[in-house]
């Protein structure tokens, strides 16, 4: 399957219109941002876990990154709730469940097979965040092997001016709104800008931003 995989292209979803399609496993469905494989793929997807759902276990061979947007998710090293950013190395495993219910921003099999790093962040923590540029604060989530990952709040009436993304870059739009030269993203819109784009942005609501740079390399 192919969605979305040629990763030198400019892609945009507003994922509150797309399906929810059903995984193998009952009660867990996802809706598919970008996607190169079988069930065993490259992917980047909201994954939604019904009440009392659960995964049936499995490896994660080149790594699995997510982030928690609501209600708790849980594996065997804990319970993650609403904001919490989460990465699991290549070669590890494990056995997700969600007592509660979930939705997860989920991006697997995309990180380098010599990382080991384990990464939990919960983004609620105030003291993690540092001031950015004006109208901007930033909550640097990981940095290593050419990826830098972080979340982003801008103030209504923030104007970043052109910035160029060697390796590329990811968005995903927690809540608010801003714009760019090509369209405007609201809560919900994911983005992915290739390896070499330019981007100004003006922002319209308050917003909260997930953001991956450096990982769309043309090697990619």
């Amino acid at each position: 399957m192919e969605i979305n995989a040629d990763l030198g292209m400019r892609a945009v979803s507003d994922t509150g219109t797309l399906p929810w399609v059903a995984s193998p496993l009952k009660g867990v469905h996802r809706r598919m941002l970008d996607r190169d494989g079988g069930e065993v793929a490259r992917a980047t997807s909201l994954v939604r876990y019904a009440p009392g759902s659960s995964f049936s276990s499995h490896r994660h061979d080149l790594g699995e990154e997510f982030l928690v947007l609501d209600g708790v998710f849980s594996d065997e090293t804990g319970d993650f709730g609403e904001g919490m950013y989460v990465r699991n190395p290549p070669g590890s495993g494990h056995t997700p469940s969600s007592a509660k219910g979930c939705t997860i921003l989920v991006k697997l099999r995309q990180m380098d097979p010599a990382d080991v790093n384990v990464v939990r962040v919960n983004t609620r923590l105030e003291s993690l965040w540092r001031e950015g540029r004006p109208r901007e604060r930033i909550l640097p989530l990981y940095s290593g092997y050419g990826e830098y990952v972080c979340m982003l709040r801008w103030q209504a009436g923030g104007v970043f001016p052109d910035q160029r993304f060697e390796g590329g870059a990811e968005y995903f739009v927690v809540g608010g709104r801003f714009s760019d030269g090509s369209g405007s993203y609201d809560a919900g819109a994911w983005l992915r800008l290739p390896a070499g784009s330019t981007q100004s942005i003006r922002v319209h609501e308050d917003a909260l931003v997930y953001r991956k740079t450096g990982h769309l390399t043309p090697s990619a």
